[in-house]
């Protein structure tokens, strides 16, 4: 039995035919011949599509949030006031004593996570001021968590570099990082912080285990909603530099190439964000962000986890330089970097941008 449907348009693109379907044809079949009467210059006009603000706000199809962004915040132990990251500028260490005030301006701003980096005043070989308990990320988080509780989610870092004093990610032992004996330290540092509040732990130490190492001491010790965020394919990146120098990180020896990853190998990337599903991460993140928009883009076909990405301080660096030198419009270059990282499927951004763009979606608002 056939049902009669006329529909405009065939493969030849006359758009005055007309042609009978059979119930089983395929609706593509229908769809592609209606589409090719309309295919082509000049009855196709994309540029239609743009041709007023209101049309291209209606279609406009990536919209950021201020809720979609992470502020980086700095925490420095024996300073009395804060001080400017000279690699960062308009970028800061601050005092424990002024951390309320700092997290009070971001949260007005419709920012409602930040991740907490420590810098202490004492380091030595095994970095053991990171899971001192009345440490200085322990203090900022709990500070944070009374203050704003439920209304900010407060992530932590968990790594060595900025506690060791050869400002190495990992524990030493005959003049290598000791992989094992680190995912013991790692452990302590977020049972530490979630001890303290901390509503989700990042191990950025980029140790093979470190996930499964984490997940097992938080369960054991009752902290079974504390969640990870994994550094799934962190990249061994130049554009790290300016954070090295504002947590004061940079190696005395060697670098880092034996646990970040070569960012010339995407398949050993899909490796290593496989790892950390397996392992019982929450969620997953691309580091940098701008270099790996194609690692982004695939780790949000390929899984169902939330995908962070974390716009580093050098890409930080290149703008605020520019826009400084009135080389490039600052605030037309921040949100074309950060809605780039959300096109390719970003449900996170961390960035030391977030204030400034929250600051231009609450004007456009306006």
């Amino acid at each position: 039995m056939k049902r009669h449907s006329a529909v405009k348009g065939n493969m030849q693109g006359n758009p005055d035919s007309k042609a009978n379907y059979d119930d089983d044809d395929d609706i593509k079949s229908i769809i592609n011949n209606f589409i090719g009467a309309y295919s082509a210059f000049p009855k196709m006009r994309l540029r239609r599509l743009r041709r007023s603000e209101a049309i291209r706000d209606l279609l406009q199809e990536t919209h950021l949030s201020a809720k979609d962004l992470v502020f980086p915040l700095f925490v420095q132990e024996g300073i009395s006031e804060r001080l400017e990251i000279e690699s960062m500028p308009g970028i800061f260490r601050f005092p424990i004593g002024e951390i309320s005030r700092e997290i009070e301006e971001i949260a007005s701003l419709g920012i409602k996570a930040i991740i907490l980096f420590g810098i202490p005043s004492r380091k030595d070989d095994s970095g053991g001021s990171s899971f001192d308990n009345n440490g200085i990320v322990q203090k900022a988080t709990k500070i944070a968590k009374d203050t704003f509780g439920d209304k900010l989610a407060v992530i932590t870092d968990v790594c060595l570099c900025q506690y060791t004093s050869h400002s190495h990610c990992g524990i030493i032992k005959n003049n290598k990082i000791d992989n094992d004996h680190t995912l013991n330290t790692l452990s302590k540092i977020a049972l530490s912080h979630a001890m303290a509040g901390a509503d989700m732990v990042a191990p950025s130490a980029m140790m093979d285990g470190q996930v499964r190492a984490l997940r097992d001491i938080l369960d054991k010790n009752e902290y079974q909603d504390t969640l990870i965020m994994g550094y799934s394919a962190k990249q061994a990146s130049s554009f790290f530099s300016p954070f090295r120098d504002a947590a004061h990180s940079l190696p005395s020896f060697g670098n880092r190439l034996s646990y970040q990853m070569p960012y010339t190998n995407p398949r050993e990337a899909r490796r290593e964000i496989i790892a950390d599903m397996e392992e019982g991460a929450d969620i997953l993140m691309v580091k940098p962000a701008i270099p790996n928009l194609d690692l982004i883009y695939a780790a949000k076909q390929n899984s169902l986890h939330p995908i962070a990405a974390y716009s580093v301080s050098g890409e930080y660096s290149m703008i605020k330089a520019a826009s400084i030198n009135n080389w490039i419009d600052e605030n037309a270059a921040v949100t074309e970097l950060l809605t780039s990282i959300k096109r390719a499927g970003a449900d996170i951004i961390i960035s030391y941008h977030a204030k400034k763009m929250a600051e231009i979606l609450a004007d456009k608002k306006n």
